[in-house]
């Protein structure tokens, strides 16, 4: 416990920069754990592929809420400000982004055929579009954790250290899936376990670089603090709905995708009030 406790001291010191940073290289690791099933396994149970991304998007739904919206509405009071026009304003911004991103990067869903790549038309190949595609949701689900350290910085109630970590580790939590999400594919369609595990790890890769700009971005220009949070929740909502939740009922494991979705959003919700 004191060992715990010399941890959390420790962490607690760095500059919220760094704390950005690390928390964000704790998410690219999960991803990378997540891809390393393929050293075990050559293929993944398509149930347990479509749970695990329900799971995420659970998790996903309850973090853009109580881990960034909340806290941007409440900020909003404190500075004395209509309380529904950052976060509204921030929401629609963040969706528009990831939209804008979506129809530009070449980019592949899992379980669509070739012909069906998104963005700019490309002639490369379908592993990339895949681990592309993973790639264009981690962009919010980084700058969220950036945004929530970079808000530490502020001072407000509203921004707490434990509450910036359970959104790091709730986050951390269904990288998992999605780092199997990319590899496994990969690994199905005959390319080596190295290989596979490599794409999969680098899909996370640019979470530390959202994140730290994320960060940076919050600290340098305060007032923008709860635009920026509620930017973060509806990019990630963005993602949500446009790809995990669509993909995840693709074979038609409906059940077994939402009763996923609702336990991924009950442990972060609980983790978030219990421990934010």
């Amino acid at each position: 416990m004191e060992n715990n406790q010399d941890i959390l001291h420790w962490f607690a010191s760095l500059s919220h920069l760094l704390q950005a940073l690390l928390a964000t290289l704790f998410t690219w690791l999960v991803t990378a754990l997540g891809a390393s099933i393929v050293f075990f396994f050559k293929d993944v149970n398509r149930r347990v592929l479509d749970g695990m991304m329900g799971f995420a998007a659970g998790v996903m739904i309850a973090a853009s809420f109580w881990s960034l919206l909340a806290p941007a509405i409440e900020i909003s009071e404190q500075l004395h400000q209509t309380s529904w026009i950052p976060a509204a304003t921030g929401f629609m911004a963040g969706g528009l982004f990831i939209l804008a991103i979506d129809k530009v990067l070449p980019h592949l869903h899992i379980g669509f055929p070739r012909k069906e790549a998104e963005g700019i038309p490309t002639s490369w190949h379908r592993s990339i579009l895949l681990v592309l595609a993973i790639t264009l949701h981690n962009i919010p689900e980084g700058l969220a954790i950036g945004v929530a350290f970079g808000a530490l910085a502020s001072g407000h109630g509203a921004a707490t250290l434990s509450g910036a970590l359970v959104l790091a580790f709730g986050i951390g939590i269904q990288n998992f899936p999605e780092g199997v999400a990319v590899a496994a594919p990969l690994r199905r369609e005959g390319f080596s376990r190295l290989k596979s595990f490599w794409y999969g790890q680098m899909s996370g890769i640019v979470e530390p670089i959202a994140g730290v700009l994320g960060a940076a971005a919050v600290m340098t220009m305060q007032p923008l603090l709860p635009y920026a949070l509620s930017f973060a929740a509806g990019a990630m909502i963005f993602v949500v709905v446009e790809e995990l939740i669509p993909e995840s009922q693709l074979d038609k494991n409906t059940d077994t995708a939402t009763i996923c979705a609702l336990l991924g959003f009950t442990i972060m919700m609980i983790l978030d009030v219990a421990l934010g």
